[in-house]
Protein backbone atom coordinates (compact mmCIF):
# COMPACT_ATOMS: atom_id res chain seq x y z
CA UNK A 1 0.00 0.00 0.00
CA UNK A 2 1.32 3.44 -0.93
CA UNK A 3 2.12 6.16 1.55
CA UNK A 4 -0.54 8.72 2.38
CA UNK A 5 -0.09 12.17 0.90
CA UNK A 6 -2.40 13.72 3.51
CA UNK A 7 -2.36 12.50 7.09
CA UNK A 8 -5.34 13.21 9.34
CA UNK A 9 -5.04 13.89 13.05
CA UNK A 10 -6.73 10.55 13.80
CA UNK A 11 -4.04 8.76 11.80
CA UNK A 12 -1.26 10.70 13.51
CA UNK A 13 -2.88 10.02 16.89
CA UNK A 14 -2.94 6.27 16.24
CA UNK A 15 0.68 6.27 15.11
CA UNK A 16 1.73 8.25 18.15
CA UNK A 17 -0.05 5.81 20.47
CA UNK A 18 1.58 2.78 18.85
CA UNK A 19 5.00 4.39 19.17
CA UNK A 20 4.34 5.12 22.86
CA UNK A 21 3.33 1.50 23.40
CA UNK A 22 6.58 0.31 21.86
CA UNK A 23 8.79 2.77 23.71
CA UNK A 24 7.08 2.12 27.05
CA UNK A 25 7.79 -1.58 26.54
CA UNK A 26 11.49 -0.75 26.12
CA UNK A 27 11.64 -1.90 22.51
CA UNK A 28 13.64 -0.15 19.81
CA UNK A 29 12.02 0.28 16.40
CA UNK A 30 14.37 -2.34 14.94
CA UNK A 31 13.61 -4.88 17.68
CA UNK A 32 9.86 -4.43 17.39
CA UNK A 33 9.93 -4.58 13.59
CA UNK A 34 11.95 -7.81 13.63
CA UNK A 35 9.57 -9.48 16.07
CA UNK A 36 6.57 -8.33 14.08
CA UNK A 37 8.06 -9.60 10.82
CA UNK A 38 8.29 -6.28 9.05
CA UNK A 39 10.94 -3.79 8.06
CA UNK A 40 11.97 -0.98 10.34
CA UNK A 41 11.01 1.56 7.68
CA UNK A 42 7.47 0.16 7.51
CA UNK A 43 7.05 0.38 11.28
CA UNK A 44 8.34 3.96 11.20
CA UNK A 45 5.79 4.83 8.52
CA UNK A 46 3.00 3.33 10.65
CA UNK A 47 4.12 5.28 13.72
CA UNK A 48 4.17 8.49 11.67
CA UNK A 49 0.66 7.87 10.33
CA UNK A 50 1.90 7.53 6.77
CA UNK A 51 0.46 4.06 6.23
CA UNK A 52 -2.06 1.71 7.79
CA UNK A 53 -1.50 -1.30 10.03
CA UNK A 54 -3.36 -4.58 9.63
CA UNK A 55 -5.66 -5.41 12.54
CA UNK A 56 -3.95 -8.69 13.38
CA UNK A 57 -0.56 -7.02 13.33
CA UNK A 58 -1.87 -4.30 15.63
CA UNK A 59 -3.04 -6.99 18.06
CA UNK A 60 0.35 -8.64 17.73
CA UNK A 61 2.07 -5.35 18.57
CA UNK A 62 -0.12 -4.94 21.67
CA UNK A 63 0.76 -8.47 22.82
CA UNK A 64 4.43 -7.80 22.16
CA UNK A 65 4.25 -4.66 24.30
CA UNK A 66 2.42 -6.43 27.12
CA UNK A 67 -0.80 -4.44 26.68
CA UNK A 68 -3.84 -6.42 27.91
CA UNK A 69 -6.44 -3.66 28.23
CA UNK A 70 -9.17 -4.93 25.88
CA UNK A 71 -11.12 -1.65 25.85
CA UNK A 72 -8.01 0.29 24.92
CA UNK A 73 -6.95 -2.24 22.26
CA UNK A 74 -10.44 -2.24 20.74
CA UNK A 75 -10.31 1.57 20.59
CA UNK A 76 -6.97 1.42 18.75
CA UNK A 77 -8.42 -1.09 16.30
CA UNK A 78 -11.43 1.15 15.71
CA UNK A 79 -9.10 4.09 15.00
CA UNK A 80 -7.17 1.94 12.55
CA UNK A 81 -10.11 0.36 10.74
CA UNK A 82 -12.32 3.43 10.29
CA UNK A 83 -12.36 4.94 6.83
CA UNK A 84 -12.39 8.44 8.29
CA UNK A 85 -15.27 9.33 5.99
CA UNK A 86 -18.13 11.46 7.25
CA UNK A 87 -20.14 14.51 6.31
CA UNK A 88 -16.85 16.49 6.27
CA UNK A 89 -15.56 14.40 3.35
CA UNK A 90 -17.58 16.54 0.94
CA UNK A 91 -15.53 19.57 2.03
CA UNK A 92 -12.06 18.17 1.32
CA UNK A 93 -11.50 20.48 -1.64
CA UNK A 94 -12.64 23.85 -0.26
CA UNK A 95 -11.45 23.33 3.33
CA UNK A 96 -7.97 23.01 4.79
CA UNK A 97 -7.01 19.93 6.81
CA UNK A 98 -7.27 21.64 10.21
CA UNK A 99 -11.05 22.16 10.22
CA UNK A 100 -11.55 18.68 8.73
CA UNK A 101 -9.52 17.21 11.59
CA UNK A 102 -11.63 19.16 14.08
CA UNK A 103 -14.86 17.83 12.61
CA UNK A 104 -13.62 14.23 12.76
CA UNK A 105 -12.40 14.66 16.35
CA UNK A 106 -15.78 16.08 17.38
CA UNK A 107 -17.60 13.25 15.64
CA UNK A 108 -15.57 10.66 17.55
CA UNK A 109 -15.88 12.31 20.96
CA UNK A 110 -18.08 11.48 23.91
CA UNK A 111 -17.16 14.76 25.60
CA UNK A 112 -15.86 18.16 24.50
CA UNK A 113 -14.39 20.68 26.94
CA UNK A 114 -13.50 24.11 25.58
CA UNK A 115 -12.38 27.59 26.53
CA UNK A 116 -12.71 30.73 24.41
CA UNK A 117 -11.62 34.21 25.42
CA UNK A 118 -12.58 36.52 22.54
CA UNK A 119 -15.02 34.58 20.34
CA UNK A 120 -18.17 32.58 20.86
CA UNK A 121 -17.14 28.94 20.21
CA UNK A 122 -17.74 27.77 16.65
CA UNK A 123 -20.25 25.10 17.71
CA UNK A 124 -22.46 27.85 19.19
CA UNK A 125 -22.15 30.54 16.50
CA UNK A 126 -25.07 31.89 14.48
CA UNK A 127 -24.66 32.12 10.72
CA UNK A 128 -24.62 35.95 10.87
CA UNK A 129 -21.94 35.99 13.58
CA UNK A 130 -19.78 33.43 11.76
CA UNK A 131 -20.14 35.27 8.44
CA UNK A 132 -19.02 38.51 10.08
CA UNK A 133 -15.92 36.73 11.41
CA UNK A 134 -15.08 35.18 8.06
CA UNK A 135 -15.39 38.55 6.32
CA UNK A 136 -12.68 40.07 8.52
CA UNK A 137 -9.86 41.02 6.11
CA UNK A 138 -7.25 39.94 8.65
CA UNK A 139 -8.46 36.33 8.50
CA UNK A 140 -8.12 36.14 4.74
CA UNK A 141 -10.96 33.67 4.05
CA UNK A 142 -11.54 33.20 0.32
CA UNK A 143 -14.38 30.65 0.28
CA UNK A 144 -16.62 32.34 2.83
CA UNK A 145 -19.85 30.54 1.93
CA UNK A 146 -18.21 27.09 1.88
CA UNK A 147 -16.56 27.84 5.21
CA UNK A 148 -19.87 29.04 6.62
CA UNK A 149 -21.76 25.94 5.48
CA UNK A 150 -19.03 23.77 6.97
CA UNK A 151 -19.29 25.54 10.34
CA UNK A 152 -23.06 25.27 10.42
CA UNK A 153 -22.92 21.56 9.59
CA UNK A 154 -20.36 20.99 12.35
CA UNK A 155 -22.99 22.11 14.83
CA UNK A 156 -25.16 19.07 14.09
CA UNK A 157 -22.91 17.14 16.47
CA UNK A 158 -24.78 18.87 19.33
CA UNK A 159 -28.13 17.33 18.40
CA UNK A 160 -27.18 14.01 16.80
CA UNK A 161 -28.17 10.68 18.34
CA UNK A 162 -26.01 10.09 21.43
CA UNK A 163 -24.36 13.52 21.23
CA UNK A 164 -21.21 14.31 23.19
CA UNK A 165 -21.47 16.28 26.41
CA UNK A 166 -20.17 19.78 25.72
CA UNK A 167 -18.88 22.03 28.49
CA UNK A 168 -17.73 25.49 27.45
CA UNK A 169 -16.19 28.30 29.48
CA UNK A 170 -16.50 31.59 27.60
CA UNK A 171 -14.77 34.75 28.78
CA UNK A 172 -16.92 37.85 29.25
CA UNK A 173 -14.82 39.55 26.55
CA UNK A 174 -16.39 37.26 23.95
CA UNK A 175 -19.87 38.43 24.98
CA UNK A 176 -18.92 42.03 24.23
CA UNK A 177 -16.95 41.79 20.96
CA UNK A 178 -19.35 43.23 18.38
CA UNK A 179 -18.53 41.20 15.29
CA UNK A 180 -21.05 42.23 12.65
CA UNK A 181 -22.53 44.98 14.80
CA UNK A 182 -25.00 45.26 17.65
CA UNK A 183 -27.88 43.31 16.13
CA UNK A 184 -25.66 40.41 15.11
CA UNK A 185 -24.26 40.22 18.63
CA UNK A 186 -27.73 40.41 20.16
CA UNK A 187 -28.87 37.50 18.01
CA UNK A 188 -25.74 35.57 18.94
CA UNK A 189 -26.23 36.02 22.68
CA UNK A 190 -29.89 35.01 22.47
CA UNK A 191 -28.83 31.93 20.50
CA UNK A 192 -26.24 31.12 23.17
CA UNK A 193 -28.99 31.02 25.78
CA UNK A 194 -31.05 28.71 23.55
CA UNK A 195 -28.09 26.39 23.04
CA UNK A 196 -27.76 26.13 26.82
CA UNK A 197 -31.22 24.51 26.88
CA UNK A 198 -29.77 21.37 25.30
CA UNK A 199 -29.38 18.69 27.99
CA UNK A 200 -25.86 17.82 26.85
CA UNK A 201 -24.54 21.42 26.84
CA UNK A 202 -23.13 23.35 29.79
CA UNK A 203 -22.09 26.99 29.33
CA UNK A 204 -20.26 29.07 31.91
CA UNK A 205 -19.13 32.69 31.58
CA UNK A 206 -15.79 33.77 33.02
CA UNK A 207 -16.29 37.36 34.23
CA UNK A 208 -13.83 40.23 34.24
CA UNK A 209 -14.15 40.34 38.02
CA UNK A 210 -12.80 36.82 38.52
CA UNK A 211 -9.18 35.77 38.99
CA UNK A 212 -6.74 36.02 36.09
CA UNK A 213 -6.68 32.22 35.60
CA UNK A 214 -8.44 32.34 32.22
CA UNK A 215 -6.07 34.95 30.83
CA UNK A 216 -3.17 32.57 31.41
CA UNK A 217 -4.86 29.53 29.88
CA UNK A 218 -5.46 30.41 26.23
CA UNK A 219 -8.09 28.96 23.90
CA UNK A 220 -8.41 25.21 23.52
CA UNK A 221 -10.72 22.29 22.85
CA UNK A 222 -10.20 18.99 24.65
CA UNK A 223 -11.81 16.26 22.53
CA UNK A 224 -12.40 13.19 24.69
CA UNK A 225 -13.34 9.84 23.08
CA UNK A 226 -14.74 6.78 24.87
CA UNK A 227 -11.20 5.95 26.05
CA UNK A 228 -10.04 9.28 27.55
CA UNK A 229 -6.37 8.34 27.27
CA UNK A 230 -6.81 8.65 23.49
CA UNK A 231 -8.06 12.22 23.74
CA UNK A 232 -6.58 15.24 22.00
CA UNK A 233 -6.20 18.87 23.03
CA UNK A 234 -6.49 21.24 20.07
CA UNK A 235 -4.94 24.70 20.19
CA UNK A 236 -5.93 27.05 17.37
CA UNK A 237 -3.41 29.66 16.26
CA UNK A 238 -3.61 32.25 13.48
CA UNK A 239 -1.31 30.04 11.42
CA UNK A 240 -3.09 26.74 12.06
CA UNK A 241 -3.83 24.06 14.64
CA UNK A 242 -1.59 22.43 17.22
CA UNK A 243 -2.47 19.00 18.61
CA UNK A 244 -1.40 17.77 22.04
CA UNK A 245 -1.55 14.02 22.57
CA UNK A 246 0.89 13.12 25.33
CA UNK A 247 -0.50 12.09 28.75
CA UNK A 248 1.15 15.01 30.58
CA UNK A 249 -0.51 17.59 28.31
CA UNK A 250 -3.91 15.90 28.55
CA UNK A 251 -3.63 15.89 32.35
CA UNK A 252 -2.45 19.51 32.39
CA UNK A 253 -5.42 20.73 30.36
CA UNK A 254 -7.82 18.73 32.47
CA UNK A 255 -6.51 20.61 35.52
CA UNK A 256 -6.64 23.93 33.64
CA UNK A 257 -10.25 23.38 32.65
CA UNK A 258 -11.23 22.42 36.18
CA UNK A 259 -9.69 25.71 37.31
CA UNK A 260 -11.69 27.63 34.72
CA UNK A 261 -14.97 26.06 35.86
CA UNK A 262 -14.10 26.82 39.48
CA UNK A 263 -13.64 30.55 38.94
CA UNK A 264 -16.33 31.02 36.26
CA UNK A 265 -19.91 31.93 37.08
CA UNK A 266 -22.50 29.21 37.64
CA UNK A 267 -23.73 27.65 34.36
CA UNK A 268 -26.54 29.09 32.29
CA UNK A 269 -29.75 27.50 33.57
CA UNK A 270 -32.88 28.74 31.81
CA UNK A 271 -35.10 26.35 33.77
CA UNK A 272 -34.80 28.42 36.97
CA UNK A 273 -37.44 30.96 37.87
CA UNK A 274 -36.29 34.61 37.53
CA UNK A 275 -36.10 35.09 41.29
CA UNK A 276 -33.60 32.21 41.49
CA UNK A 277 -31.07 34.37 39.64
CA UNK A 278 -30.66 36.76 42.55
CA UNK A 279 -27.03 35.67 42.80
CA UNK A 280 -24.61 36.36 39.98
CA UNK A 281 -24.55 33.58 37.41
CA UNK A 282 -23.76 33.16 33.71
CA UNK A 283 -27.30 33.81 32.53
CA UNK A 284 -27.53 37.01 34.55
CA UNK A 285 -24.34 38.32 32.97
CA UNK A 286 -25.50 37.46 29.45
CA UNK A 287 -28.80 39.22 30.13
CA UNK A 288 -26.92 42.25 31.47
CA UNK A 289 -24.84 42.47 28.29
CA UNK A 290 -28.02 42.14 26.21
CA UNK A 291 -29.56 45.00 28.20
CA UNK A 292 -26.63 47.26 27.36
CA UNK A 293 -26.78 46.64 23.60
Amino acid sequence: MGLRTTITERQRRLGYELKQLRENAGLSASEAADRLGMGRAQLSQIENGKTTILTERLRQLCRLCGCKDKTYIDALIAMSETTGKGWWTAYKKPMEQGPLNMAELEAGSTALRMHQSLLIPGLFQTADYARALFRSPELGFENIEDTLRFRMERQHVLTRDNPPTVHAVIHESALRMRFGGTQVLRGQLLHLVEIARLPNVTIQVYPFTSQAHAALTGNFVHAIPSVPALGTVVLEHPTGFQYLRDPDSLAQYEVLFDGLTKYALAPVDVSLAPEAHSVKDSLALIQHVLYTL
